[in-house]
């Protein structure tokens, strides 16, 4: 098989696969899926902000905790 006719193989099941992604069990949401509005997009983009900021916030922490907590610990039981 020559490299035209292999990669014309190739894209043709490609092509047979999406075609097929947009009816099976995802299809569905697919067709029920829009584009959000400005003040939806809005919210989400906040909310996620939030989230991250409360995630790195809590790593932090850890971080802290982490690094100087068993060092304070020590020097108070063996000081």
């Amino acid at each position: 098989m020559d490299l035209v006719k292999g990669s014309w193989t190739w894209q043709k099941k490609v092509e047979d696969k999406v075609k097929k992604f947009g009816k099976g069990k995802y299809g569905r949401v697919l067709k029920m899926a829009r584009k959000p509005d400005e003040e939806e997009f809005l919210k989400v983009v906040q909310v996620t902000g939030i989230g991250m900021i409360l995630i790195g916030l809590l790593g932090f922490g850890i971080y802290l905790i982490w690094n100087y907590v068993p060092p304070w610990i020590y020097d108070q039981l063996f000081s």
